[in-house]
């Protein structure tokens, strides 16, 4: 008889069948866990999963969400050209849309390797973050002085592209109690072919790979009395874990805010967020960031942007590269993308490996819900109950996840709680299932094995699960 047979009875009948096959009583579930975005939810599993506007926008609010879409999704060109709305491309930049890095409104992945674990390809939706040690201010971090606060690997003609990057990987052997062998992948960064010569001595170097869109209205109308009340629940409970809040300064506010966005937890706004994009990513100003980063040392890139500027004047356009209704409109987008119903969460295996989530401790993080407070001008996303498996919080993750690298309050080692909705759609909508900061991780369970710090009595429970608990405990991350 299967496993899956075994845990479909019933009562006291199925939990002592599952202690029988060294997994635990199936947990509860719990009433509107299957609607992660409340009544923004949507219900459709394939490629297309996090590309649909909240499931309760009208029919009139969803017209600047489709226009907002295409600002997102269609490729931008060098000025001056007869496509003046989508004219201002670099001079450095990443990508040439913002779907060049969230394909489909997912995950982007890290180059592909040959069989030696070498790079074959420059990183499209991984990106590297620079800065030297000093007090960044209203900035975070204080960027590295020749090549700025981001790594750029393309470039207008004329202009030099800042570097090529290659990943190389090297495999870390292990095994679990039970005697399972497994192997985590570190990567280790090479630059070469630096346009503008040499890093900063004391440059800090931490990779990014651009994550899924979904729900992050949603995550910005958490209160943050609720973030707040979390932190001091976790230092009150003195067992090692003790998350905090990032300060960040926001551009759209004009003030200090708490972090929710980004790695570090360094962007508080989905404002912030898609203008501090465009800019670092493409190349494209807006009213929130009106200057592309030219740093000193790079006077082709300097002289260009006063191309541009020059042309803008001549033909009476506005002086950004973005205007502000559009710009505007790629916010709504982005702050109203929905995120897709959970799978079979009443399925006996995935309570039981909903279980052993919360007996590993990973829910003390991944807090499992919140209720959304009033957001301004998003009646939609307001008063919802939604289910995204994070405290927005920093956490210290331990030396192995460490990048040294510290951005505003959060430090070297710390890194924002990931939502861990729609993680399991990953390779449906993107083809992969490349998870953590860099992507290091081949799935589930190679992410919870680089956990340390205060993660790390998780990680040991892990370590310590039958074949059966692994199977099911991700089986449970991989429904949300």
């Amino acid at each position: 008889m299967t496993l899956k047979r075994l845990l479909l009875g019933c009562g006291t009948l199925a939990a002592g069948i599952a202690l029988a096959a060294n997994l635990p009583a199936p947990a509860d579930y719990e009433p509107g866990e299957e609607l992660p975005g409340g009544a923004t939810t949507t219900s459709d599993h394939g490629r297309n999963a996090f590309s649909y506007p909240a499931a309760n926008l009208s029919v009139d609010r969803q017209t600047p969400f489709f226009i907002g879409n295409s600002f997102f999704k269609k490729n931008w060109v060098g000025a001056p050209a007869s496509t003046t709305g989508r004219d201002g491309l670099g001079p450095h930049f990443i990508a040439r849309a913002c779907a060049g890095c969230h394909a489909m409104d997912g995950r982007g992945a890290p180059p592909a390797v040959d069989d030696k674990g070498v790079s074959t390809e420059q990183p499209v939706g991984l990106l590297l973050r620079l800065s030297i040690p000093g007090d960044g201010g209203k900035d975070g971090v204080v960027p590295e002085p020749t090549y700025g606060g981001q790594l750029n690997n393309l470039a207008l003609p004329g202009v030099r592209a800042e570097a090529r990057i290659t990943v190389r990987y090297q495999e870390i052997p292990g095994k679990f109690a039970d005697g399972t062998p497994y192997s985590l992948r570190k990567p280790v960064y090479e630059l070469t072919d630096l346009g503008y010569g040499p890093m900063h001595p004391q440059t800090l170097i931490s990779p990014r790979i651009a994550p899924q869109v979904i729900g992050l209205g949603l995550l910005e109308a958490i209160p943050e009395a609720r973030l707040k009340e979390i932190a001091a629940r976790q230092a009150a409970e003195g067992a090692g874990i003790s998350g905090r809040p990032n300060r960040v300064w926001d551009a759209s506010r004009q003030d200090w805010v708490v972090g929710r966005f980004g790695w570090k937890a360094n962007v508080g706004t989905v404002a912030h967020q898609t203008a501090g994009a465009f800019v670092g990513d493409i190349g494209i100003t807006s009213r929130l960031f009106p200057h592309e980063e030219c740093t000193a040392a790079q006077a082709d890139c300097r002289a260009r942007q006063q191309q541009e500027d020059a042309w803008r004047t001549e033909r009476g356009e506005h002086r950004t590269d973005i205007d502000d209704r559009s710009l505007e409109r790629t916010i709504f987008y982005t702050a109203t993308l929905a995120v897709p119903e959970r799978r079979n969460p009443r399925d006996p295996q995935v309570l039981a490996g909903k279980r052993i989530f919360h007996e590993a401790r990973c829910a003390a993080c991944h807090v499992p819900s919140h209720v959304t407070g009033a957001l301004k001008d998003f009646p939609e996303l307001s008063g919802q109950t939604i289910w995204p498996y994070t405290d927005l919080l920093v956490h210290d993750m331990g030396e192995a996840l460490a990048d040294k690298r510290p951005d505003f309050a959060a430090d070297g080692r710390e890194w924002r709680t990931p939502p861990l909705w729609g993680v399991g759609l990953i390779p449906a909508v993107n083809g992969h299932q490349y998870l953590l900061h860099d992507g290091r991780a081949r799935g589930v369970l190679e992410a919870v094995l680089w956990h340390g710090g205060e993660a790390e009595a998780s990680k040991q429970h892990v370590l310590g699960l039958s074949r059966e608990a692994r199977e099911v405990l991700v089986k449970f991350v991989e429904s949300l």
